[in-house]
């Protein structure tokens, strides 16, 4: 202590020395964390412009012109832009231009026997007297609304019916649509419609049908083939298939039953092949069983198909 006290002024220099020089190395502490995150950024920054000058997009150089390249690949994309637009032609209108009652009353009436002798020329068979969906605006010289949407889906129809024919289908059961007009709601035939509705994104409008026809798997296969192939759009959705001969209430029993109040001759009353209580009628002429020989592994036969279909519109550009 006497030290100390002998020595005082060179202590209290020596504290304040200590305590500057503790300042120094903490100030000098925090300009290195400083100057290490600056030359950490500083190196990223590098590190970008050197993949910035190795990179192709840039201006480019007298070896490289990177501006003719861009574009160029602009030009490539909007060709392949409009040959992609080539595959979702529109379905044309029947008719075409201003439609009014009287001009689609006469281009429904002329396609509609287009297509039935077109089904005739193909040995295709249609219902009795169908007008492929139309039935409520056949019978009708004033449509009430809807002229445009009916004149868009009587080309669309027609196109799906050309493909089912170009196929060679056997029958053609029923093409349904959905209701547009007034007339469809409150009129027409049931079977002519679906309860489905276009459905539109930001791109186009769905515009859904369902098609049931008979045939055999090579005509189905066809039909599809046609609708991937077609200048318009179609999406086939699903595909359901029945066996063809498959009876229903109109044809059990191969109809056999006798007309109302009548009989079918040679037959006593009530002993009708098909009747319930009845054993089945056994053909005549039935071939013998085989005796040998390569057996039958897988055997065609005629199928009733239905297939949910889209034809896709692509919107107007904006």
């Amino acid at each position: 202590m006497g030290w100390i006290k002998r020595n005082l002024v060179f202590v209290l220099s020596g504290v304040v020395a200590l305590v500057m020089l503790g300042g120094a190395g903490f100030f000098i502490y925090q300009a290195w964390s400083r100057n290490s995150d600056a030359s950490t950024s500083l190196n990223e920054i590098y590190s970008k412009l050197s993949e910035i000058a190795q990179s192709p997009i840039q201006p480019g150089n007298d070896k490289v012109d990177n501006l003719k390249i861009a574009k160029d690949q602009e030009q490539q994309l909007r060709g392949w832009i409009a040959e992609a637009a080539n595959s979702f032609a529109l379905v044309p209108s029947i008719p075409q231009g201003e439609v009014t009652s009287k001009t689609y009353a006469t281009a429904l009436g002329s396609t509609i026997y287009q297509l039935q002798q077109e089904a005739k020329e193909n040995s295709i068979g249609v219902p009795p007297q169908y007008f492929f969906s139309f039935q409520v605006q056949s019978s009708k010289l004033t449509i009430s609304s809807g002229l445009g949407p009916l004149a868009q889906q009587l080309g669309e129809v027609k196109a799906i019916s050309e493909i089912l024919f170009a196929a060679r289908i056997n029958d053609l059961e029923s093409i349904q649509r959905v209701r547009v007009s007034d007339d469809d709601v409150s009129g027409g035939l049931q079977s002519d419609y679906i309860d489905s509705r276009p459905i539109t994104n930001d791109l186009a409008i769905l515009t859904p049908y369902v098609v049931t026809f008979r045939s055999f798997t090579p005509e189905l296969a066809k039909v599809i083939a046609g609708f991937a192939t077609s200048s318009n759009t179609f999406i086939v959705k699903s595909v359901s298939v029945q066996p063809g001969a498959s009876a229903t209430p109109e044809n059990a029993g191969g109809g056999q039953y006798p007309p109302p109040g009548g009989f079918i001759p040679g037959r006593p009353p009530g002993m009708y092949p098909g009747m319930p209580g009845m054993p089945p009628q056994q053909p005549q002429n039935a071939p013998a069983p085989g005796k040998g020989g390569l057996q039958t592994v897988l055997k065609e036969q005629l199928l009733r198909i239905t297939l949910e279909v889209e034809i896709v519109k692509l919107l107007p550009k904006s």
